[in-house]
Order: structure tokens, then sequence, then C-alpha cells
């Protein structure tokens, strides 16, 4: 019987990447970083759908299907980051980002698409991070959601710079209509599909 790529039996998965973590499984350099693999047992051909930077933690899509991460990361799927950044921020700093911001990217400057934010006013309940962000005494901090449908190098982080308030920590929280919810750092849940 021919192969079918259709009738092949994919496996889906939604993980909550702990900080310190590099989004793949193979690492070629000589420095040793912990990898997606040390978390569960994934089943050989899983990937990692887009990428979370090492220092940033949360939702994290995986899968057999190489096709589903196209569509995951397209521009039609919105991504939604909690950030705590450095300072009180205020609504001014807000709709600058709404609008979009100049940042660099690849060696030339940039402008962000529009996209949603607002200030969240309860701190959110993510737990301590595995390396502690900073001490008190350094100055107050605060919560913003912001939520795109672009993907550029540390983008986010990029953005909060841009307006004045450097992001101390970053949790993604959704991508589409997949939500972290309480899922713990570290935890992987298998889920039949993403979409």
């Amino acid at each position: 019987m021919p192969f079918n790529y259709y009738t092949m039996s994919h496996r889906h998965f939604i993980l909550h990447k702990p900080y310190g973590y590099l989004s793949q499984f193979v690492y070629e350099l000589k420095r040793k970083k912990k990898l997606l693999g040390e978390l569960y047992d994934f089943p050989k051909g899983t990937m990692a759908i887009g990428r979370l930077d090492e220092d940033s933690e949360g939702l994290l899509l995986l899968t057999t299907d190489g096709k589903r991460s196209e569509i995951v990361r397209s521009k039609k799927v919105d991504k939604e980051y909690y950030v705590q950044v450095d300072g009180i921020i205020h609504q001014e700093a807000i709709d600058t980002m709404k609008r979009g911001v100049e940042i660099g990217f690849n060696g030339t400057k940039y402008t962000t698409k529009p996209c949603e934010s607002f200030i969240i006013s309860a701190i959110p309940n993510f737990g301590a991070r595995g390396k502690k962000i900073r001490d008190e005494r350094h100055g107050p901090t605060s919560w913003a959601s912001i939520t795109v449908n672009e993907g550029k190098f540390r983008q986010v982080r990029k953005m909060t710079a841009a307006v004045g308030f450097p992001t101390l920590r970053l949790i993604r929280v959704r991508i589409g209509n997949v939500y972290l919810n309480d899922l713990q750092a570290g935890e992987v849940l298998e889920i039949d599909d993403f979409f």
C-alpha cells in the first residue's frame, strides 16, 4: 500500500516551557544547554512549532506533523504574551505599542504591525521563575499583555524597550485558541489537535 501522509497518525502536545530551556531537541554547540527532551518522553520526530527564547517561558506547541508548523506560524494566528516590565507602565506606552513601534531587526529598522495591548492590574500567578528576576529595591515592576501575529526575533522585548519599559519576564499565554491555563512550568499535555 502506498504511503499516504494524511492517514499517518500524528501526535500533538502543549508544554509550559520553563525558564532556561531551549525550544529545541538538539544543540550542536559545545556548551551544555537544557533541551525539551529532558522534560518529557516525546515520540521520535516531535518538533517545536515556533520558539521561545531560553529566557522566555510559557506556551509552546509541539507536534510530529511538520505541516501544522506552517499553519501556526502564519500571521493569521495570534500569540499573546504577559510581560513583566521594569517600572510602572502607563497607557501612553501601551497605546504606542498598539500603533506599532520602531525596533531593530537584522541590522535594519523595522516598524511593528499594530497589535493588541493592555495593562494587567492584578499580578499573574505564575509562581517563581527558575532564576530570580531582581530584588525589589531596584524599583517597581508592572505587567502588560501584548498580542502579536508576527514573530520577529525578540520582538516583544524590543517593543517594551522601545517605549521605555524593558522586559524582565516574558510568558506566552496563548497561541490562537490554545491557552496556557493552569499548566505548570515543565508540564506537558497531549491533545488531539491544535485548531
